[in-house]
């Protein structure tokens, strides 16, 4: 803990001066953040590291096991972090994030493993169908199943996310984006959720970000075969 706090005076002596100005016009004129981040908050994934971002770049939710509770089901931080950054700062890309060696996942496997913390286990219930939909996976073992089902995790709180009304809305304006993600701790890799194909393909500065849900205009009612809605929509 010493270590910390002496690194604590080290920003205060040197990192702040250097980002003086930076500091200054983001106390004065407020953030603006680019993205929204759900990540864990397994001390070995560190968003703005990973991203490289600088101090306003992003908003950061960090949780066991990158959860999104389905809207209406638990308020919390969780929910309360999306609404604000959507509808007050208008964040236009929301980022959820998993990783390789996920203590929660290993949790989500083996039930045994965190009988003894009630709020662990009702929190990884929101996570339920990443592990099931490894019955799907061809036989694997213990350390392909915890990958596997972190990446099914990613893909299930996507699914979340998009319960909450204010994402919902901004979806179905065309204003939001949705990206998932995977950092592989051991091989410094980064794999993204490609929509498309509904699988995740490593981060490549060569071609294009894999997304998981485009920003694009969603109109369900817009139905050219049904003439009846078309005209009571005119």
């Amino acid at each position: 803990m010493n270590e910390l706090i002496g690194r604590v005076v080290g920003f205060e002596t040197q990192v702040f001066p250097q980002q003086s100005e930076l500091y200054n016009k983001l106390a004065t004129q407020g953030q603006s953040p680019k993205a929204l981040m759900i990540s864990c908050a397994d001390s070995r994934v560190v968003p703005e590291h990973i991203m490289q971002a600088q101090p306003g770049d992003l908003f950061v939710c960090r949780n066991a096991g990158n959860i999104v509770p389905p809207f209406g089901e638990q308020i919390g931080g969780v929910s309360a972090t999306v609404e604000y950054a959507v509808m007050a700062l208008g964040v236009r890309d929301i980022i959820v994030c998993g990783h390789s060696d996920c203590g929660a996942m290993k949790g989500l496997l083996d039930p045994d493993a965190t009988a003894a913390m009630p709020n662990v286990t009702a929190w990884l219930r929101h996570s339920t169908a990443a592990r099931d939909v490894l019955a799907g996976y061809p036989e694997m073992d213990e350390k392909a199943k915890v990958r596997a089902a972190a990446l099914e995790n990613v893909v299930a709180q996507l699914h979340h996310v998009r319960t909450h009304p204010s994402v919902a809305a901004g979806i179905a304006r065309g204003e939001i984006a949705l990206h998932g993600w995977f950092v592989d701790i051991h091989a410094g890799q980064m794999l993204a959720l490609n929509g498309e194909t509904g699988r995740f393909e490593a981060v490549s500065g060569e071609k294009p970000l894999p997304v998981a849900q485009p920003a694009a205009t969603r109109r369900a009612a817009d139905f050219l075969g049904n003439d009846t809605l078309v005209e009571a929509a005119e």
